[in-house]
């Protein structure tokens, strides 16, 4: 028996033919001895072995009424190396020290106290500044189905992870597309909430950055989010993301959104899922959503944000491709981002119009296939000088300057065998309203396995 996600291992613990503690020991021998993928830059030692132990208790003590308070009690996540952990070092995926104290961000903290356990921290690029994981501190991030190609990034280590069985799930962060672009190369499910949805701390200077749950499943991806969600008092966006009024996933008016230059085999995949959409009732039309200077604003107010955390004497210690963005933000002034900030605007008003027409968007996650393991993006788009270093996923930046909820789900594979997602999307909190569509969709399309699967998921039966 292989370690299948959430919602697998809970059924394996209430039915007592696992332990918690057998769990998570086969999860980190495994994330030490046979990730040949660069999912892990640090794996967790005996704090999750006690954490384990804990929950071993609490289910002897409660039984089956564990998992109501607790409703990730014994399941293994791991944590993107962006997030601060109380156990585990933060290195950011960078050279650059880490000065924050080590202690819980509160997603992580929510995770704990629902008994999850952290069993490591996952590979990023440097700060997450690219949509591919390669930084200076550690090997690029392979795909599970091509070791040769790239998991996608920021959050690759992450979604590398949860495809071969090295955790239940994974907390990510999204700050242009980290999220949903390695769960669509890595066959899972990525899911950024409604911004402000599961509060982000130290918040984002640019609004840009969610944090969200990369799983197996939707219901998996769900429960985590569920779980994370809610408002802190360190991060005034917390509690924005949240509708009053959750909406039912039946006869949807769907615009399908399809952009320009996507591969033959990445149209010819998500067609599949479009056509399931119809088939469940839907009404699904061809939309167009234009907004000039999209791509510049995003670059400006990236690189405004990068440029005003980075010291110019730090910069011999930075990554290449970074440093051209930091770089670039240093030539901003306070007009540019101002101009920048206007783009968004005026992208939020196009975006809330197009909704008032449609309960939901769904498109290709990403309209490329993956590219070379040790680069940052397709080769047209490889050399951050240029700044095009995010120009190939149009589809994902869009809703992370929106904050619209965008959830990433396996389409099927390429002839090359290679995976596909489909991403939906709604307004700014119908979260649940995404959650549930996605759901009835996985149920037709079904979840991809990687052809490596059986070797590195760890063996859990006793």
């Amino acid at each position: 028996m292989t370690a299948r996600g959430v919602s697998h291992t809970r059924e394996l613990l209430r039915r007592g033919e696992l332990s918690a503690v057998e769990h998570t020991t086969a999860v980190l021998n495994a994330a030490r001895e046979r990730d040949t993928l660069g999912a892990y830059v640090a794996v967790a030692g005996e704090e999750a072995l006690r954490a384990a132990r804990r929950a071993d208790a609490r289910i002897r003590e409660l039984g089956a009424e564990a998992w109501r308070t607790m409703p990730l009690l014994g399941v293994t996540v791991s944590v993107k190396d962006l997030l601060q952990t109380r156990h585990l070092p933060t290195g950011r995926g960078s050279l650059l020290p880490n000065d924050r104290p080590r202690e819980d961000a509160p997603a992580v903290a929510r995770l704990r106290a629902a008994g999850a356990v952290v069993v490591g921290k996952t590979t990023t690029s440097e700060y997450g500044w690219s949509a591919s994981t390669v930084s200076r501190v550690a090997p690029p991030t392979r795909n599970p189905y091509d070791p040769r190609l790239t998991a996608g990034g920021s959050s690759g280590g992450a979604a590398a992870a949860v495809a071969t069985g090295l955790c239940d799930a994974a907390l990510g962060t999204d700050g242009s597309g980290s999220i949903r672009i390695p769960a669509a190369f890595c066959g899972v499910v990525g899911h950024k909430p409604s911004l402000g949805r599961i509060p982000y701390v130290p918040n984002s200077a640019d609004r840009l950055a969610h944090q969200g749950p990369i799983a197996r499943t939707v219901a998996d991806a769900a429960l985590l989010a569920e779980v994370m969600a809610g408002p802190h008092p360190a991060d005034p966006d917390s509690g924005l993301g949240s509708l009053d009024a959750p909406r039912t996933a039946r006869a949807l008016r769907i615009g399908w959104i399809e952009y320009d230059g996507t591969a033959g085999e990445v149209r010819r995949v998500t067609e599949q899922a479009r056509l399931a959409l119809m088939d469940q009732g839907h009404l699904v039309e061809d939309v167009e959503v234009r907004c000039t200077h999209l791509y510049s604003a995003l670059v400006d107010l990236l690189a405004a944000s990068e440029a005003a955390g980075a010291r110019p004497e730090d910069d011999e210690w930075a990554d290449p491709g970074r440093l051209e963005v930091i770089r670039h933000g240093r030539t901003l002034g306070g007009a540019d981002v101002i101009r920048a900030e206007e783009v968004r605007q005026n992208l939020r008003a196009t975006l809330r119009t197009v909704m008032d027409r449609y309960d939901v968007l769904a498109m290709a996650t990403v309209p490329v296939e993956p590219f070379a393991a040790d680069a940052v993006g397709p080769p047209w788009a490889a050399d951050a000088r240029d700044l095009q270093w995010l120009a190939w996923a149009p589809a994902s930046y869009p809703f992370n300057m929106t904050g619209q909820p965008a959830l990433s789900l396996p389409a099927g594979l390429t002839r090359a065998g290679l995976p596909v997602g489909v991403q939906l999307v709604g307004p700014v909190g119908a979260d649940d309203l995404v959650v549930q569509l996605a759901g009835r969709l996985e149920a037709d399309l079904g979840t991809p396995v990687p052809p490596g699967a059986r070797v590195l998921e760890p063996a859990i039966a006793r």
